[in-house]
């Protein structure tokens, strides 16, 4: 927090992908390889005395197996590391009782995803009123769905940038999500009493001092024609 009154936020921006057939095979295989890597992490967390399971012998493991396992190579090194840093957070969730044990990430049962922890890998140029574009370590030039400012070029700032990413896949195809940093207003305090508050349908807000508060019409009149129709046809 800065002294003007400031204050770091944090927010995500999730972006589709308009990735080329090849593109997206070198997605699937850092992807398929960062669930790997967290499943051998996890192993390596059983297997191994508790006076042992450090960092830094977790790191060393890690660099090992991207040595010897090829197919791990395909794997960014960050991003390595942040699927050890994610492992060690997931740890630490559960014994302050916030998450369940860590365990094995299932083939098809799981997310695929990739982290890209630096935001400055990421060079973001936009191109095009609807597209942008974005370097992927390993991976390379790819062109996603611009649909929300982001703080690229002159508007990129200390207090206002893209801090890292994230790659993910779910039905629709490949998705990239952004960290974006910003600073923010602190909102004054509030100086007079506090007072509850009740949402409603009948009556929307209902505040604890007995006042309440109307809306108007919910719907419009071709809302609701298209709202009757949709019911008559189910």
């Amino acid at each position: 927090m800065s002294d003007r009154g400031l204050e770091t936020r944090q927010f995500g921006h999730r972006a589709r992908l308009a990735l080329s057939p090849a593109l997206a095979v070198k997605a699937d295989d850092q992807a398929h390889a960062a669930r790997t890597m967290w499943n051998l992490l996890h192993a390596w967390w059983q297997m191994m005395p508790k006076e042992k399971r450090t960092l830094a012998n977790a790191d060393a493991a890690i660099r090992q197996a991207r040595q010897d396992i090829d197919f791990l190579a395909v794997l960014p090194a960050q991003a390595a590391q942040a699927v050890l840093k994610t492992y060690f957070q997931a740890w630490k969730s559960c014994w302050a009782g916030r998450a369940d044990t860590p365990n094995f990430k299932a083939r098809f049962r799981s997310t695929l995803t990739v982290d890209v922890p630096q935001g400055r890998d990421l060079n973001i140029v936009r191109v095009h009123r609807r597209w942008g574009m974005a370097s992927l370590p390993k991976i390379g030039r790819v062109r996603f769905r611009w649909t929300k400012e982001l703080p690229v070029g002159k508007q990129a700032g200390e207090g206002y940038r893209i801090t890292g990413a994230r790659l993910v896949k779910d039905a629709l195809g490949w998705h990239i999500a952004f960290r974006v940093q910003t600073l923010e207003r602190v909102p004054e305090a509030h100086q007079g009493p506090q007072v509850g508050i009740d949402v409603g349908i009948t009556v929307p807000l209902a505040l604890s001092d007995g006042e309440t508060y109307e809306h108007g019409e919910w719907l419009t009149s071709r809302e609701q024609a298209r709202l009757l129709g949709l019911e008559q046809r189910a």
